[in-house]
């Protein structure tokens, strides 16, 4: 079934079944690998709210977890490139292992912007996780994406957290522009 935001309309492209599914899988996959330490997780905001909020439901180890607000959208369907970094986080990472949150690697030019703030403050280890990745619209390839919940293919989306014009997020479902 069709949804229109704003001007646009959207087809869908994954269920909310499958999103439950996918995430308990990716939260038992890091579990097993941080079982060994306490992580600290770091969200990107807007758009990874609703993923990092199952997510972390997953989580069944010790952890701590934290946010950042970055963006390359500004309202339209394609990315600005330019990053807006507008919430720094508070925790020390200093020697800890890092797992950073993200609702969609697009580009990856806003994972990579994050990626070398965070080496800079000297952790362990970074990896990320990405509810999505779009392959096709790589611009710089990311060693520490470990974890991918669904690859699709260049499509603008939205729903489960991810906007269009701000609106939309509240979607249960992810869906694709037509």
């Amino acid at each position: 079934m069709k949804t229109k935001i704003a001007d646009l309309e959207f087809e869908p492209l994954i269920k909310a079944d499958a999103l439950d599914k996918r995430i308990k899988e990716l939260g038992q996959q890091i579990n097993a690998d941080y079982q060994h330490c306490i992580p600290v997780f770091i969200g990107v905001l807007n758009g990874s709210f609703l993923f990092i909020a199952d997510l972390i439901k997953q989580i069944d180890i010790p952890c701590e977890i934290t946010f950042t607000k970055l963006a390359s959208y500004y309202g339209g369907t394609t990315s600005s490139l330019k990053i807006r970094d507008d919430i720094d986080f508070s925790v020390d990472i200093t020697g800890r292992e890092v797992l950073i949150i993200e609702d969609i690697v697009d580009t990856g030019n806003t994972a990579h912007y994050l990626l070398e703030k965070l080496k800079l403050k000297q952790p362990l280890s970074i990896r990320v996780c990405s509810l999505l990745l779009k392959p096709a619209a790589l611009l710089t390839k990311i060693e520490e994406l470990k974890y991918v919940g669904f690859e699709i293919e260049k499509d603008f989306v939205v729903g489960y957290g991810l906007d269009y014009k701000e609106m939309g997020r509240n979607l249960k479902d992810i869906y694709r522009k037509v």
